[in-house]
């Protein structure tokens, strides 16, 4: 089968497109033939060495598809059954092998590109907005990356909680999608300065929270936009790791600070289902609306992690084996 592998950690021109055998999956697994991919800002971290991951392997944690077999002691999916799944190793393929207990059925009325879309970047919108913080009508939020993938969602999820969103863009193009995912106030922080602007908006008073996925540059001015006793969630450094910081920085308002990772808040297969249930039902319903703004052909990996490093990318972004 195709995949991608890498044997040596750097830039894109790491990931190899090439020949390699079948998996075979043990007593607890199943074998998947793979429909779509996501695309995250993970893997480029794991390509890079940011995330140290053993040398040689096949990245990406998320795809969908449909099941070729399982071992003889799985009950959670049968032959046939269109699945998805994230955090396992070795989406870049054709086909790969997944414990069952991380699989989670997909929906009739979810296809299978929204199912590789939406499940990663779904269950994050769904973490930050449900518990990490838990947002509540009234509220002010700012979300940093409007218009990235986990950006889109969480503006309509805060929207759908009852806050009021204020979030940060690039371009006029990504301040429309923000706009048309619900955002009540886009601030373009190549020409605006955010830390005025969220304190204009909000009569000096500042944001409960910030959702921060950017890191390096944003992390002084997200503090910055915090009322007394706001949260800071962290939870990416798509500009860089934030450098060390003394928890005196936090005494200016009282501060809380968080850096959260899917991994935690899916402890469990209960968890799972329950957060993936609840994005798909949302999806199904109309509430949430999945945003897939590039797909690639497997092959052409390296050009979705440029892109995706670049900030040239809206939504969500796909590969096709």
């Amino acid at each position: 089968m195709k995949a991608i592998r890498i044997y040596e950690r750097g830039e894109s021109n790491v990931m190899h497109y090439e020949d390699i055998d079948d998996p075979s999956i043990g007593d607890d697994d199943v074998l998947i033939e793979i429909s779509a991919i996501g695309v995250n800002f993970i893997d480029t971290y794991q390509r890079s060495g940011l995330y140290q991951v053993p040398l040689p392997f096949t990245p990406g944690s998320e795809a969908s598809g449909t099941v070729l077999s399982v071992g003889r002691n799985v009950s959670e999916v049968c032959e046939g059954d269109r699945v998805a799944y994230s955090g396992v190793l070795g989406a870049y393929a054709e086909r790969s092998v997944v414990p069952a207990s991380r699989l989670v059925l997909l929906p009739s009325g979810v296809d299978a590109n929204r199912g590789a879309a939406a499940l990663l970047q779904g269950m994050t919108a769904h973490y930050l907005s449900q518990t990490t913080y838990k947002m509540s009508s009234g509220d002010t939020v700012l979300i940093h990356a409007g218009a990235g993938g986990v950006g889109l969602l969480l503006i309509q999820m805060a929207k759908l909680l009852g806050a009021r969103v204020i979030t940060t863009v690039s371009t006029l193009e990504k301040a429309k999608l923000a706009v048309e995912a619900g955002a009540d106030e886009v601030i373009r922080y190549t020409e605006e300065d955010v830390v005025e602007k969220v304190r204009g908006i909000t009569k000096g008073l500042g944001v409960q929270v910030v959702y921060d996925s950017v890191g390096q540059q944003t992390f002084d001015s997200s503090l910055k936009c915090l009322m007394t006793r706001g949260t800071l969630v962290l939870f990416g450094q798509s500009s860089g790791m934030v450098s060390a910081k003394s928890p005196n920085d936090l005494a200016a308002g009282s501060y809380f600070l968080t850096r959260p990772r899917l991994d935690d808040y899916v402890r469990n297969r209960e968890e799972l289902l329950w957060r993936a249930g609840e994005v798909f039902s949302s999806i199904e319903s109309g509430d949430l609306k999945i945003r897939i703004g590039q797909s690639y052909k497997l092959n052409e990996a390296a050009k979705a992690h440029r892109d995706l490093e670049g900030r040239q990318t809206t939504g969500k972004s796909l590969l096709i084996p």
